[in-house]
């Protein structure tokens, strides 16, 4: 009865300390012993939850002699466990004690092996799976097709499908798949029109292979023709719209997809809050808020995660803050999100003290969530917290150091003004610094005027990536500001020899729940009437307030009048002119750049915040700008 009893509770069990009691209980009463019970301990420790691999691993080795189930348990937990390669060596000790293995042995050893994309490896399973006789197995062919496919061989993958006597739908699935991860997408199709049957995984599996290749019009054909849509569908197409940069294409499916009857998950509602982190579309966003809570989904903490960051990225820091307060079971993700809506807005004292106070809660932090403080600490110039933290994340968490890491670290020395540190810090990296270190040097360069490096800096970035137009373009600033312009001229002409153009800046604002965008000059936008009208507007009143357009940038052959209009039209001074002709005088008036904030933008908007009484949001490439009665949160430090 005692080993029922033991059964019975494993049922219910919820976690870990709930599984060691049950443990100690069937130690207690014996039944510690029994293989049944054995068995299903096991599978709880290896399969139901998922921090409990190394007391699987414990139980395990106390059993005398395990049976090929208890080894496949132990195979599976493994695969589907951060460590998927210890999946092979439990299969060499279930050889080494000569336990036969069976089609599932081989499904789940070929899963770690998906997780891992080693093709060398996936051969020698399928020898193995040969040599027990097992190779024919539908679910084993199925496996070696997915794992091929993950290893890069779409040849041998192809060959195991067509080797395959009776294909059935799962078959026909993992071939489509194994075609779209391998980037053969007109095979995927061929394959698709030939399947015997078709349901709706095999059109979804397709339209998801579209978007993961960028072929956003393929993928719109395909979904129009699907003859019955389910929500992953429409999922798919959401979430493709938004990683593809059609922003205003996944609002517009979010809408189509409710007025057809689906009703969103959490899925697409953490897709569509994306979309609007990215648009700052903030209304639109609060709009989706209130469905989640009418809809029972504000609960979910990956939900209460996308909502921290649409209203951190929408430049509304309180309530990015309120929901983060509400989230119930706080993980790493939870806490690195806020830290990064703290570092955006230049709130690097309180993304330290949030640091620590997550370490203190017991969570701890990871590589992405040291990128978050280091960039915190770059923006805000914590120069030697950042150093601090950086030491730390080796010394204390093992977290090996990424590029993205190093990167932070020549920002943090960069933006500071230590630029010899920076160089130095380059020169010493442990692997090859690229074209993003380099170029952040090169920014600091042009914060801080150094030409000499510069030039030096510009040389390593012409090894690496000879054709990014911006790094001409940051030169060309340098030595304009330098007053070198016979430099500038060389620049700009051997960016015409190359044929390069500049990166077009745009400007986007919500109003009325309608987002608006605005290219630098671009006079056939059909709203640019309005906003030429105000900015013309605002710029004379600013003047007689003492303000002075900053044209040290331009080009010195140019009339004053001219360089003044070609610095007055920027698309950030277009859409907050928009924004103050359209929104109502007491709004805070909210936009989203593509690039970095320039000089003489900057101090417009101080200018403006204070003559007209505006709060002013900018989003930029790199950070939050909040202008406030004449002066910016930033403290001219960005």
């Amino acid at each position: 009865m005692s080993e029922l009893r033991c059964v019975s509770l494993l049922e219910k069990c919820r976690s870990l300390n709930c599984l060691l009691q049950i443990h100690g209980y069937a130690i207690k009463t014996g039944c510690d012993t029994d293989p049944f019970v054995l068995s299903k301990f096991l599978l709880f420790s290896a399969i139901t939850f998922s921090d409990t691999m190394d007391y699987a691993c414990l139980l395990f080795r106390s059993i005398p002699q395990p049976d090929g189930f208890m080894f496949n348990t132990l195979i599976r937990g493994f695969s589907e466990s951060n460590m998927p390669y210890q999946s092979i060596s439990t299969y060499a000790q279930m050889q080494k004690q000569g336990v036969k293995p069976d089609s599932f042995t081989f499904a789940f050893l070929l899963k770690s092996l998906i997780n891992c994309g080693s093709l060398n490896t996936s051969r020698q399973v399928h020898c193995h799976a040969m040599k027990h006789g097992l190779d024919p197995h539908i679910f084993v062919r199925t496996s070696l097709i997915t794992a091929y496919a993950a290893g890069g061989s779409i040849v041998c993958a192809r060959q195991v499908f067509d080797e395959m006597r009776v294909p059935n739908v799962v078959s026909y699935n993992a071939m489509l798949s194994a075609c779209l991860r391998c980037s053969e997408v007109d095979e995927a199709r061929r394959i698709f029109d030939q399947m015997p049957w078709l349901n709706v995984t095999s059109w979804n599996i397709v339209l998801s292979g579209y978007m993961d290749a960028n072929e956003l019009e393929l993928a719109s054909r395909l979904f129009h023709d699907i003859p019955q849509k389910d929500l992953v569908s429409w999922n798919t197409m959401i979430i493709g719209c938004v990683q593809g940069g059609k922003l205003k294409l996944a609002f517009e499916l979010f809408e189509e997809m409710r007025l057809e009857g689906f009703s969103p998950n959490e899925v697409s509602i953490t897709g569509v809050l994306s979309a609007c982190s990215q648009m700052g579309a903030l209304e639109f966003g609060k709009m989706i808020h209130g469905y989640i809570d009418k809809a029972g989904f504000s609960h979910i903490v990956t939900v209460n995660n996308a909502l921290v960051d649409l209203y951190g990225k929408c430049g509304n820091i309180n309530m990015a803050s309120h929901v983060f307060d509400k989230i119930m079971n706080k993980g790493v993700i939870s806490w690195t999100v806020m830290i990064e809506v703290l570092a955006m807005h230049g709130h690097g004292v309180e993304a330290v003290e949030l640091f620590y106070k997550m370490v203190e809660s017991g969570i701890e932090p990871d590589g992405v969530t040291f990128v978050a403080i280091l960039y915190a600490c770059s923006h805000a110039g914590l120069t030697q917290k950042g150093i601090e933290l950086f030491n730390m994340m080796k010394d204390c968490y093992h977290i090996e150091a990424s590029m993205e890491h190093y990167g932070c670290m020549v920002d943090l020395y960069g933006r500071a003004g230590f630029l010899d540190c920076a160089y130095e810090f380059i020169a010493h990296m442990p692997i090859k610094p690229n074209a993003v270190i380099w170029r952040t040097l090169l920014g600091a360069c042009s914060i801080h005027g150094d030409v000499i490096l510069a030039e030096h800096v510009k040389n390593k970035l012409s090894e690496i990536d000879p054709e990014n137009s911006s790094d001409y373009i940051l030169l060309s600033n340098i030595y304009a500001i330098a007053g070198k312009w016979r430099d500038v001229a060389v620049v700009r002409k051997s960016m015409a020899e190359r044929k390069m153009r500049k990166t077009p800046g745009w400007s986007m604002i919500e109003v009325d729940k309608v987002v608006f965008s605005f290219v630098a000059g671009d006079k056939r936008n059909p709203v640019a009437e309005v906003a030429y009208e105000k900015l013309s507007e605002i710029i004379n009143r600013l003047r007689s307030e003492g303000y002075v357009a900053d044209i040290g940038p331009v080009l010195h052959d140019i009339e004053t009048e001219d360089k003044e209009d070609s610095v007055s039209h920027h698309s950030e001074k277009l859409a907050i002119a928009f924004g103050m002709a359209r929104l109502h005088p007491e709004s805070v008036i909210r936009i989203v750049k593509n690039l970095r904030v320039c000089r003489d933008c900057h101090t417009m908007l101080k200018f403006v915040s204070r003559v007209y009484g505006r709060e002013i949001v900018v989003r930029d490439r790199s950070r939050f700008h909040v202008f406030k009665e004449g002066s910016c949160c930033c403290r001219d430090y960005w």
